[in-house]
């Protein structure tokens, strides 16, 4: 199957990460199906992923209502054909200390954050498993590993979906199944959400440095789609530094983020009061937000790590050369001091 025959679903592709994704695949030559709430940010999505070279439908979709996903999955199966690929990103999130996230407002952003992404993936299954065929993308995050301050409901539908997803590969593996899934990990992305997302800080949220802009992403995830053998990816030197650091030193990560991790996640910008909240309304439906989000001069649009966790081959091979010529220095410097 080449790239230029695939039929993809991209859930949460009006802004940020999904919208990137989405475009990425349009480059490749894709048909993608674009699925999100918002109106003016889905035909945003729509113009660019049809400039980028793909083709576009749009279909307005709460992840939440798992009817309502099943049903856009049909009509993409109806209109465009199998589904060769689905991107589960959409999601919604709370900015708040624990204590003042309200139990309504908890709940919405796990249906969203989390159960969208099961739901998604039923969908997907339900007509992937009829071929045998077929790849499940989980955009997760660096959350997925560690939780941090101000951010409990969106690093718990996180950690839910690491959970979710290791089982479903257990499971697919066990039945020798064709279908693949994966799940790639991302650092802090500069996207739209931290404008719109429902925040309780007394400043204007930002993701935590370092900042990478949503291509970066985008290439990440059409690369996972692209292998998806793999059970995961890494995006960003951050994201590889969390991960690593939360396994062996939790503790420590747990009072480093307790002393920084207000301080962190907020721009010294008080936060506008009238800003959009899109917990529970689409905050694009009237207003395009496009891909990115207002940190542009502090993005990064490559990752080395994104490279090197594409490369997990030619890393060895280098790695394996450079150890043997220490070593064969080593034994040279003994063999001269004899």
């Amino acid at each position: 199957m080449t790239s230029s025959s695939r039929i993809v679903v991209v859930t949460g592709a009006s802004g940020g990460i999904g919208r990137a994704s989405a475009i990425e695949f349009g480059r490749h030559g894709d048909t993608v199906a674009l699925l999100a709430r918002g109106e003016a940010g889905l035909a945003g999505a729509a113009r660019e992923v049809e400039s980028a070279g793909g083709r576009s439908i749009t279909i307005d979709v709460d992840v939440s209502d798992s009817d309502a996903v099943h049903a856009a999955a049909d009509r993409v199966e109806r209109e465009l054909g199998p589904i060769d690929v689905w991107v589960n990103d959409a999601f919604t999130s709370v900015f708040a200390p624990f204590h003042e996230i309200a139990p309504d407002e908890y709940k919405r952003v796990t249906e969203v954050a989390y159960l969208g992404f099961v739901y998604g993936t039923m969908a997907a299954l339900k007509h992937m498993r009829q071929r045998d065929r077929g790849t499940i993308v989980q955009v997760g995050s660096a959350l997925a590993y560690r939780g941090i301050p101000l951010q409990s409901a969106y690093c718990g539908a996180k950690h839910a979906i690491q959970g979710f997803n290791e089982s479903l590969r257990c499971e697919l593996l066990h039945e020798h199944s064709g279908i693949h899934n994966t799940m790639v990990q991302m650092p802090a992305v500069n996207t739209p959400q931290f404008s719109w997302v429902l925040s309780r800080l007394p400043n204007h949220a930002q993701p935590v440095p370092p900042i990478y802009q949503p291509e970066v992403a985008g290439r990440a995830v059409v690369f996972a789609a692209e292998h998806p053998q793999r059970r995961e990816y890494w995006v960003g030197g951050s994201t590889a530094i969390t991960l690593i650091g939360n396994k062996f030193a939790a503790g420590l990560g747990d009072r480093y983020l307790a002393k920084t991790g207000y301080k962190s996640q907020q721009t010294p910008q008080p936060r506008d009061p009238d800003q959009p909240v899109n917990l529970w309304e689409p905050a694009d439906s009237e207003k395009d937000f496009g891909t990115h989000g207002i940190f542009d001069s502090r993005s990064s649009s490559s990752s080395v790590q994104l490279w090197a966790s594409q490369h997990h081959g030619t890393v060895g091979t280098l790695a394996a050369l450079a150890l043997t010529a220490v070593a064969a220095g080593a034994a040279l410097v003994r063999k001269a001091a004899q």
